[in-house]
């Protein structure tokens, strides 16, 4: 009888014990979610599809809900672009040892932070987090980091973005949700201090974990400004994705002008010139930029919310 009940229980529909009021106070919210929704994925999904669509429609702005006289040229010409495929290689390097870098760094100094064994750990901890608020600037930096030997060197796109104070805090006040027995627990066992965080803290606080390799990996995907000022040899096969891509979209609308005037050197270019428009190179290549993103996201999106919201409520 009591396993009854319970199946009742669960298929009772909410809708069906709110109050008339509830019910509209409840339509409507579903409609500006809805409405919401709809505003922010329509912009992905208008570039995505006048990336597939009729170059010329693109241009005159006749797509605008479903593609016309799909084609996937746009794409299969980016790929020929020479230099392309070396730079996509370089920001997946770069993306994948840059996040590790990061998220170590931030979990391990966010950890020792919170150790009352720490010498002058308020100090220190202080000492990182005013460089949220205070920096040199651009030109002490690309200094800086050419007196490091960082310029024209792919340590140059790791090193200046390891520690990074507002995900060291996120660790740290992660850390401090953490029940102090356990590491109490192993340290009584003879654990140290590195044990302690490889073996306790690390697989606890995984949902920050995740949510700072997101961050971190979108900051370092989306990253081309540090290539253009650290990476003073144009040649070089260091230059990032975005990098390429960005001075493809600001050559877009002279582009067939300039290959007018150029020699049948480069037919690859000459080519893509004559056969692609303006739009049609912004679309695909914020298609090429964004899109992976939009595929690692999901996998991360269920410890987002948790690691993002801890220490928001006490008690």
């Amino acid at each position: 009888m009591f396993k009854t009940a319970e199946k009742r229980k669960k298929h009772i529909n909410p809708m069906d014990i709110q109050s008339p009021g509830d019910r509209v106070v409840t339509v409507i919210t579903y409609i500006v979610y809805a409405i919401f929704a709809f505003v922010c994925a329509y912009p992905f999904y208008y570039i995505i599809i006048n990336s597939i669509s009729a170059n010329n429609l693109s241009e005159r702005g006749r797509v605008l809900f479903w593609p016309m006289e799909i084609h996937f040229k746009n794409y299969s010409r980016m790929v020929s672009i020479p230099g392309l495929l070396q730079a996509a290689k370089i920001s997946v390097l770069r993306t994948v040892v840059g996040t590790a870098f990061t998220v170590i760094t931030a979990a391990f100094l966010g950890y020792m932070f919170t150790r009352d064994t720490l010498w002058k750990r308020k100090l220190w901890f202080r000492f990182v987090a005013v460089t949220m608020y205070v920096n040199a600037g651009i030109i002490p930096w690309v200094l800086s980091m050419r007196n490091l030997g960082l310029a024209n060197n792919f340590w140059g796109y790791i090193f200046p973005m390891v520690v990074q104070p507002f995900y060291i805090i996120l660790c740290k006040t992660y850390c401090e949700s953490v029940p102090r027995e356990l590491q109490d627990a192993a340290e009584i066992d003879g654990a140290g201090t590195l044990r302690v965080f490889t073996s306790i803290m690390l697989p606890v606080i995984t949902p920050i974990l995740a949510t700072i390799a997101i961050f971190a990996a979108v900051n370092q995907w989306n990253s081309f400004q540090d290539n253009l000022l650290l990476i003073t040899n144009r040649h070089d096969e260091l230059d990032t994705l975005q990098y390429k891509l960005f001075q493809y979209i600001s050559q877009a609308n002279s582009l067939k002008a300039l290959v007018s005037n150029t020699t049948n050197s480069n037919a690859v270019m000459a080519g893509l010139a004559t056969a692609a428009t303006a739009t049609s190179i912004r679309m695909s290549v914020t298609v090429v930029v964004v899109l992976p993103v939009m595929l690692i996201y999901p996998f991360f999106q269920r410890f987002f919310t948790k690691g993002i919201m801890i220490g928001a409520v006490k008690g």
